[in-house]
């Protein structure tokens, strides 16, 4: 007689809420190790689907994702005619908050040379890439946007030309890909009032430093802010080009600073993305021993409620390894349905979660060992209660 299981469907009604609880807990830790991985990959992303092998960047900065990065547009001819460089494109990305399909929302936008440029677009799953110099938009479904809808920035009107699936920033946002000079535009455009506002304090300006009226006019436009930068230039080697010599040659030449992919790599998830990773990964280590205590607790627990009924079976001479093959069973079959319910509940949660969930098999695996070890040496604590009690308990002694 299997004694673990014929407790189980003595008390069926608390065995399953208690495994119902369980599992909701350790659903959490494995979306958890799904947000965790996913904060990882949505901050890479971009860098890794750029596919750039050297991102050239303001110097003295650890640009363009960790911090600001200006340079001029036209930085990348002098970087183009670098020896050992095959291609080099200019490109822009800034954050910001629109109003689209109809309510304020979170994006980055990229903007890239539409004619042969790197920083294109990837993930395009309808539509196709920019091909119109101005006033065409590629953008990610998180947007809810669809093909031929068109959203107004600035004082202008942009077309969907073509959809992403994934494209998105390292805080999760969804990408709208420009073309260069709209980006550009996009980004330095102002309110017509506020135009006049500042041309205004400008020629204010002018004429209490001591020039005249038509003095101050020529020189205003030397005062207007200008949308004639980048954020930085992408960089594709001649095939046997030493990435290293061409680094130093801008470093040294052109005064900018010099990533490759990998120090980018090193770059975000060594610094944007490091105390967000440090923290989830804190959160889903404190959720793995909580889920181990609760499971400790609810073994003993059962333990305690049939005391009696184990002084019994040591009264008649039950040596101690059917006690401990009790408790064991019934802490195995709590920890492995929990487990199990817990992975369905988890492929619900995911299709509608709102950040990236990027599940790798090996941290479930390490978690279901966790888990398995853990509720094992949690029962010890009712083992040893259960072979300390006295036979004569069941005679109410």
């Amino acid at each position: 007689m299997d004694l673990a299981l014929k407790d189980i469907r003595r008390h069926v009604g608390k065995f399953v809420a208690t495994i119902v609880g369980v599992a909701m807990l350790l659903a959490i830790v494995l979306v958890m190790n799904g947000i965790y991985q996913g904060n990882i990959a949505d901050g890479v992303w971009l860098i890794d689907n750029t596919r750039a092998d050297l991102w050239v960047v303001e110097r003295g900065r650890g640009g363009p994702f960790n911090e600001s990065s200006r340079i001029p547009s036209d930085a990348w001819k002098s970087v183009a005619a670098t020896p050992g460089v095959a291609r080099a494109s200019p490109l822009v990305i800034y954050g910001g908050q629109r109003d689209i399909a109809g309510q304020s929302q979170q994006l980055t936008f990229i903007g890239y040379d539409v004619y042969g440029g790197l920083g294109g677009p990837g993930r395009i799953v309808q539509g196709r890439s920019i091909e119109a110099p101005h006033y065409e938009m590629v953008a990610d479904r998180k947007l809810g946007l669809a093909l031929g809808d068109r959203v107004t920035f600035g004082t202008h009107v942009y077309a969907v030309v073509g959809l992403t699936q994934g494209a998105v920033d390292s805080g999760g946002s969804p990408l709208v890909y420009l073309s260069l000079p709209d980006a550009q535009e996009v980004q330095f455009q102002q309110d017509n009032r506020a135009l006049v506002a500042a041309r205004a304090a400008n020629l204010q300006r002018l004429e209490r430093a001591g020039y005249s009226a038509e003095q101050a006019s020529r020189l205003l436009p030397l005062l207007s802010s200008t949308g004639d930068t980048v954020n930085a230039v992408l960089v594709r080697l001649a095939p046997g080009a030493d990435g290293a010599a061409v680094a130093r040659h801008v470093r040294d030449w052109l005064y900018f600073n010099v990533y490759t992919t990998d120090e980018e790599r090193s770059l975000m998830l060594e610094g944007k993305l490091s105390k967000m990773s440090a923290v989830l990964g804190l959160f889903r280590t404190l959720l793995v021993i909580v889920a181990i205590v609760i499971i400790a607790l609810i073994v003993y627990v059962l333990t305690i409620e049939k005391i009696r009924s184990i002084a019994t079976l040591k009264l008649i001479g039950a040596p101690n390894w059917v006690i401990v093959r009790l408790i064991l069973e019934q802490s195995l079959a709590l920890t492995l349905a929990s487990f199990a319910l817990a992975y369905g509940l988890r492929a619900l949660i995911a299709p509608n979660f709102p950040r990236t969930l990027a599940f790798v098999a090996q941290d479930t695996a390490i978690t279901f060992t966790v888990m398995l070890v853990g509720g094992v040496v949690a029962s010890f604590m009712a083992i040893w209660h259960a072979l300390r009690t006295p036979p004569q308990l069941a005679l109410g002694g």
